[in-house]
């Protein structure tokens, strides 16, 4: 297959390049892998000690799950760059269950139900007329466009600045439209550095813009971040169980490996892989596979599940690096990130206007993947009617979640994502609906 490639799967970039490629895909990941921690910690009332230790075994959890997929331990891995990191997908179900009966139900419920996605991976050669192509381009199509609310939100400078009054204020936007833009010049330079380096350089020029502005709150920085240090500890808040988590989580489960599933097929297309065949099945099969061992690991090291980041595709698609060597890099980085608390503390600073204007473009990218996967395949009545309903439901629930407002809990849950809604809809309709096409005789 075709592509723009400067390093494709199997090469080894020199240092410098490989580690601007992992500083890039860094930058995209950081504040996602964080985020769901930090969101269920305040949803449970955690003190500042456990949720400090939570966020910081999310990163050391997301380094090792990253390792684990790009090298593709005996056929666990998909062998592609592959970043992995803290689900959002399984937030809500794990605030019910959390509030259920503690972190240790958590755990122990997340552990006891990746075994799940294990099996789909391993049945998925003889499900791959149910998860099409078709089927994996309409969900990453939802990601994309379900991620670039993400990135409009953080461009006005996030959820805080709506709390006081500054979203969407003439710096926010002036900070964000710089870095777009900026990203876009520099990945239209034929000078392959400032191409694998146009995020870093136009994150560096809103960071300095944003000091400017006085936008860098520097208060989080004191002598006891300087020092701490997280020893990983497994098994620190203990385990436990019960069938109705175990029934919860264990759809969410079902959902990763169809999102999983999209995004090793984007990947493998971006990297110029085929996206048909038994190598491309044996790819996705060991993905989807290490999805599910990852999130055990990530149980067993107080971790919340793991699942592969859409938006470093996007990363792929603009520096032109696909190897999966660079992932090694990104592995160690957040290994380090998570023994070290006060790296993630100055990732932490960075206003949310910064990311936005970087974040806005990868996750357009990723959108725009998704579009492709779909346009590479033959688009008859059938694959017309399935693209129809799936987004009008995916989108529509994204677009008016209150749709759902007098649902019982258990719906609500499982439908309030437009990815697991569109991505659900499109694998029964494409199962569903059979058209006989008629040939007109001329």
């Amino acid at each position: 297959m075709k592509t723009d490639l400067i390093y494709g799967i199997e090469d080894r970039p020199p240092f410098k390049d490989a580690l601007f490629a992992a500083l890039q895909h860094l930058l995209a990941i950081f504040v996602a892998i964080i985020t769901p921690p930090l969101i269920i910690a305040g949803a449970l009332k955690l003190d500042v000690e456990k949720t400090s230790f939570l966020v910081s075994m999310s990163l050391f959890a997301s380094g090792i799950s990253t390792f684990i997929q790009c090298r593709r331990i005996g056929g666990v891995g998909a062998g592609l760059l592959c970043i992995q990191g803290t689900s959002f997908s399984f937030i809500g179900p794990i605030i019910t269950t959390g509030l259920a009966g503690g972190l240790p139900l958590i755990f122990g419920v997340c552990m006891a139900a990746s075994p799940i996605e294990m099996i789909v991976s391993r049945t998925f050669k003889y499900m791959r007329t149910i998860i099409t192509p078709l089927v994996s381009g309409v969900v990453v199509l939802l990601i994309g466009l379900s991620l670039i609310k993400v990135g409009i939100v953080s461009c006005g400078g996030g959820y805080g600045a709506m709390d006081n009054g500054t979203f969407g204020s003439w710096e926010n936007l002036t900070i964000a439209s710089l870095v777009l833009f900026s990203v876009l010049f520099f990945n239209r330079c034929k000078n392959k550095y400032l191409r694998m380096s146009s995020i870093v350089l136009g994150i560096c020029l809103g960071y300095g813009v944003a000091l400017f502005f006085g936008k860098v709150d520097m208060s989080s920085l004191s002598t006891d971040t300087l020092m701490s240090f997280n020893v990983p500890m497994p098994f620190k808040y203990g385990l436990d169980f019960n069938i109705s988590s175990f029934i919860a989580i264990g759809l969410v489960y079902l959902i990763t490996a169809i999102e999983a599933t999209g995004d090793v097929t984007a990947n493998s297309m971006l990297s110029g892989l085929p996206i048909e065949g038994d190598t491309y099945l044996k790819r996705v099969s060991g993905g989807v596979l290490a999805d599910g061992v990852n999130s055990f690991l990530a149980g067993v090291f107080n971790s919340f599940p793991n699942s592969i980041f859409a938006q470093n595709n996007g990363i792929i698609q603009l520096t032109g690096v696909a190897s999966r060597y660079v992932g090694y890099y990104i592995a160690v980085m957040l290994v380090l990130l998570g023994l070290f608390p006060i790296v993630g503390t100055v990732f932490s600073m960075m206003p949310d206007a910064v990311l936005g204007g970087a974040t806005l473009l990868m996750f357009g990218t990723v959108a725009a993947a998704g579009v492709r996967i779909i346009s590479s395949q033959n688009i008859g009545r059938k694959e017309t009617l399935v693209l129809a309903v799936s987004l009008s439901l995916g989108l529509g629930v994204e677009l008016m979640p209150d749709i759902l407002a007098n649902a019982p809990q258990a719906i609500k849950g499982i439908f309030s994502s437009g990815i697991t809604t569109g991505g659900l809809t499109a694998i029964i309709a494409n199962a569903v609906i059979r058209i006989k096409e008629e040939k007109i005789e001329g």
